[in-house]
């Protein structure tokens, strides 16, 4: 019988097995690849199609966008509102979007409904027109957005970050400007979707409790024809131009009370072997509640509401970012005090206690990561679009698991030098 008396025992994540579901890989008619993490859990699943076909291969300013946000605007047989109709009366969502290197289209909804849904979606990838009132109303409404936005500092500064760090003309710093959003025209949007969101540029990832007969309808729907061609995507390269100025002051709003701060220094992509221990030191300085930026500018000086640090996520390019909004009489001890805590963490190893919290915290989020279908093809997505195996993940949960003090103090002392990061406080 349970003792209830008696407290169970307490075990840390560091001793936990973690384990990924495991992944099927299916060979569709036309060569695509689906990756599937199947359960039988609830009768929902999650498709999604993913393209090279992000800011970084786009001919023009706010094309992927627009391409991929206007991809339920129209076909020759749908109206906008037949499609929404269509897919809101089978309570399915259907997500599309572009980031800096990839664009998706996420359906999710019930299982049952998969077949009837598969037809609308090729649709919308192979024909939709992007109607010219549809177009005008999105660019309206986008410059209208931006016209708000540009009042914010904190808008302001994230662009302007990105533009220092990368150059005005890389994918990765530029913006848009409301005559960007001009300049979009409807052939422009319908050549990028014939060229991008193609069989051949595509991948294909599912979740959720999904039979053998519904990975048959995926078939029968995206794995009949080389729908846009079956040309490979050349990568495009982009010159990287960083601003040479390391340190900047924007007045956006003279009555603003507050500055919004960034800072940020380059960092090497995904594949350099010290992109995983820098999560355990980006953690440590400012990747969770506990941190000692939070623990200091927050909790004991009472600058900021909050304050984090990231470590980017692009395919090619990685950087370094420190963001916070601290009151505008506070904003240049609050820079001070960041450059203090990166100074600790060069000069002074981490205690113990400390390192044990974060290894815990990030192991912690993992195992929550991993709970379910969604959550695990996810991270499968992450590895394959990156071109890793599956020991990367069990490779990086052994980081997690052994760097010591020693490795971190070493990593602050190659990255955490003030004279990496671009300072920047927008008023």
């Amino acid at each position: 019988m349970l003792n209830r008396a008696q407290a169970p025992t307490i075990t840390s994540p560091v001793h936990f097995d973690f384990r990924l579901l495991p992944l099927e890989t299916h060979t569709l008619n036309n060569g695509l690849t689906l990756y599937a993490v199947r359960d039988h859990i609830e009768p929902v699943f999650q498709l999604e199609w993913v393209f090279q076909a992000g800011n970084w291969f786009e001919p023009a300013f706010g094309v992927a966008m627009a391409t991929l946000g206007l991809l339920k605007s129209g076909t020759p047989n749908k109206t906008s509102y037949q499609i929404n109709e269509f897919i809101e009366q089978r309570g399915a969502t259907l997500k599309a979007g572009a980031g800096p290197d990839w664009a998706s289209v996420q359906l999710s909804g019930l299982t049952r409904h998969l077949p009837e849904l598969l037809p609308l979606i090729m649709e919308l990838i192979t024909e939709t027109i992007y109607p010219q009132h549809e177009l005008d109303l999105y660019i309206q409404n986008a410059k209208e957005r931006l016209r708000v936005q540009l009042k914010k500092g904190d808008f302001i500064a994230n662009r302007k970050i990105d533009e220092y760090l990368f150059g005005l003309q890389h994918p990765y710093g530029r913006y848009m400007q409301a005559d960007n959003f001009d300049a979009l025209h409807r052939e422009t949007l319908i050549a990028y979707r014939q060229q991008f969101l193609s069989a051949a540029n595509a991948r294909l990832f599912l979740a959720g409790q999904c039979s053998d007969a519904d990975i048959q309808a995926i078939n029968q729907a995206v794995g009949q024809h080389h729908w846009g061609g079956s040309t490979a995507i050349q990568q495009p390269i982009h010159p990287v131009l960083p601003a040479t100025d390391k340190k900047y002051r924007i007045t956006n709003d003279e009555n603003s009370v507050q500055g919004a701060i960034r800072m940020a220094a380059p960092f090497p992509e995904k594949t350099h072997p010290d992109f995983t221990p820098m999560i355990v030191l980006n953690t440590l300085l400012g990747g969770y509640f506990g941190s000692r930026l939070m623990s200091n500018i927050r909790e004991e000086k009472g600058y900021t509401y909050g304050i984090h640090s990231y470590l980017y996520n692009n395919r090619n390019l990685g950087a370094l970012l420190i963001t916070t909004e601290a009151g505008k009489d506070v904003s240049e001890a609050c820079v001070s005090e960041i450059y203090k805590e990166m100074a600790l963490l060069r000069d002074t190893p981490v205690d113990a206690e400390e390192l044990d919290l974060v290894k815990n915290y990030l192991l912690g989020s993992i195992m929550g990561d991993l709970d379910g279908s969604f959550q695990n093809i996810q991270r499968w997505k992450n590895l394959i679009l990156n071109g890793f195996t599956e020991e990367r993940f069990y490779n990086n949960i052994q980081i997690y698991k052994s760097i010591n003090a020693e490795q971190l103090q070493a990593l602050a002392n190659t990255y955490l030098q003030p004279e990496r990061f671009y300072e920047l406080v927008v008023y």
